[in-house]
């Protein structure tokens, strides 16, 4: 059987025939695969060809997003994990199924927490059949093939962007409760701080939301700013040009003074820069502390009327946008 080499080509499984005494006394001797409480270690050896340059102590620790099979029982076929010329390649898999993202799905890989047909896999780039091959994390089964969701959120003003929050904090996870208990597995595109409102996006598409918040994609995001100050009109040539924040230089791609009155003044600038709090540490630099945040838009998904607190499902136009912005 062929298996996956470092660029993801077939290339010639090691001979451990004469490692570790006789096969019957390596039965069961293989390394174990990192999993919960009560999961048992495969026997099979790990899938390696080579040293992987992922950080291996990051994967040990990472957040494993996987939703468990229905049907955890499957019948094994072959002999471990098969390269398969066209398939696609095992962290894209994963991070389609909102495992994690691709970068985070490496991790787990080269933490030796993923199992393809039986056998662990720490060897990035194996490229495997998304429909027949049987993919575990941490020793559950996990599902492959399943609806995407995509959905637009107006975040309130106090909310915290996580699905969950120990400190019993409003959160988004607590908006969107019944489709999680109803099955639906989802996770927010980015973040927006607790005093900035607006677009925030969920789903459970693991590779369009990867791209989307990767700064290499440059996926512009519209803000409406309302600061303390009456702005004059040099301001956008300004912001334009560029501002050297702690943290390197940033500029907007697009700027617009909407109104000032009585001391207070509103902004809408677009940029793509994803740091965090960058908007409020870029205005504050300038003079004008943000008193109000609202972000508008993401790509090509506006805001429009939609209500705080409210959930929508993206159209096909939409979704359709967000793939081509990103190029997929």
């Amino acid at each position: 059987m062929a298996s996956a080499s470092r660029d993801g080509t077939p290339g010639r499984r090691r001979d451990n025939s004469n490692r570790g005494g006789s096969a019957a006394g390596r039965k069961g001797g293989g390394p174990a695969k990192r999993g919960g409480p009560g999961q048992h270690p495969s026997s099979r050896k790990p899938h390696r060809k080579g040293t992987s340059r992922v950080d291996v102590e990051s994967g040990k620790i990472r957040l494993n997003n996987s939703k468990p099979a229905r049907h955890q029982s499957a019948d094994v076929e072959g002999d471990g994990a098969t390269y398969v010329a066209d398939g696609m390649r095992l962290q894209k898999v994963l991070a389609a199924a909102g495992v994690a993202s691709r970068r985070g799905a490496e991790e787990l890989i080269a933490a030796g927490r993923v199992e393809v047909d039986g056998e662990i896999v720490l060897e990035q780039g194996l490229r495997i059949d998304p429909d027949t091959a049987i993919i575990k994390v941490d020793g559950a089964r996990v599902v492959i093939d399943e609806t995407k969701q995509y959905l637009a959120l107006n975040k309130p003003k106090g909310w915290h962007s996580t699905m969950s929050d120990d400190h019993g904090r409003p959160c988004i996870g607590d908006l969107v409760a019944e489709r999680v208990m109803s099955g639906q597995r989802l996770f927010h595109v980015g973040r927006l701080d607790a005093d900035t409102e607006g677009l925030l996006l969920l789903t459970n598409d693991g590779e369009l939301a990867h791209r989307l918040m990767h700064p290499s994609y440059e996926v512009p995001k519209t803000y409406l700013a309302t600061v303390r100050g009456e702005v004059g009109r040099g301001l956008g040539r300004q912001l334009r040009q560029g501002i050297e924040l702690d943290d390197g230089p940033v500029a907007v791609d697009s700027f617009a003074l909407l109104e000032v009155y009585q001391g207070e003044s509103l902004l809408r600038l677009t940029l793509h820069e994803g740091r965090k709090h960058v908007v409020r540490r870029l205005l504050a630099e300038v003079g004008f502390p943000v008193i109000r945040l609202v972000r508008t838009d993401i790509g090509p998904v506006a805001l429009g009327k939609q209500r705080p607190g409210s959930l929508r499902v993206l159209d096909k136009k939409e979704i359709g946008a967000l793939y081509k912005g990103v190029g997929l």
